[in-house]
């Protein structure tokens, strides 16, 4: 899955508050090019939605978002997660995500944290909040030291169109999750084609 993974440069981050939803905005963001989501758990609709999409589409490659917790792992795992993420990084639930052979990305901010998570396994992190911990220019600096240990990160949190590529030109940096791509309220409305159109002008954005 890391193998697949890195071949995405944008990962969308979603919120999904009714499960039926889910379908028409996994066909959406194939239609534009897409084929990755992380449906976050944090609503109730979460897992029914990655049930839907992993039945319904199973080209596109499913994640579960704010995994806090190893029965919320599960729920994703059992729903047909193929990964999993988290803002933070918690041994227990790294190590749970692990023996149920599924990639866990779990959520860093600081070197301790890159360390703790090399030590558990992990070749990819969560850069979170990108932007409020001081965005490229941090990352960069910070994950200098660890430039051998052949590791990956996933800058998420206010990264946007204006500042996809900064991250991306990083020579540590796979991917980017963003919610732009389709938003909650989006998502709501029913507003596919404007979430199609937005997926096409990001891939194109970083082509």
């Amino acid at each position: 899955m890391l193998d697949e993974l890195v071949k995405r440069p944008i990962i969308p981050v979603i919120v999904i508050d009714d499960a039926e939803s889910a379908v028409p905005l996994a066909e959406a963001l194939l239609a534009g090019g897409i084929d990755v989501i992380e449906v976050t758990m944090r609503t109730a609709a979460a897992a029914g939605a990655i049930a839907r999409i992993g039945k319904s589409l199973p080209e596109m490659l499913l994640g579960a978002g704010t995994v806090l917790t190893t029965d919320q792992a599960d729920q994703a795992i059992d729903a047909g997660a193929t990964f999993a993420l988290a803002p933070g990084l918690n041994p227990q639930v790294v190590k749970h995500v692990q023996s149920r052979d599924t990639l866990f990305i779990p959520g860093v901010i600081t070197p301790s944290e890159i360390e703790q998570g090399l030590a558990l396994g992990c070749k990819m992190l969560k850069f979170f909040p990108a932007a409020n911990a001081g965005g490229p220019t941090a990352l960069r600096v910070m994950a200098e030291p660890y430039a051998n240990q052949d590791l990956r990160f996933c800058p998420t949190g206010g990264v946007n169109p204006n500042n996809i590529n900064d991250y991306l030109s990083l020579p540590m940096v796979s991917c980017v999750g963003g919610s732009w791509l389709a938003k909650r309220q989006q998502i709501a409305a029913a507003e596919w084609a404007a979430i199609t159109r937005q997926a096409k002008e990001a891939l194109a954005s970083v082509a």
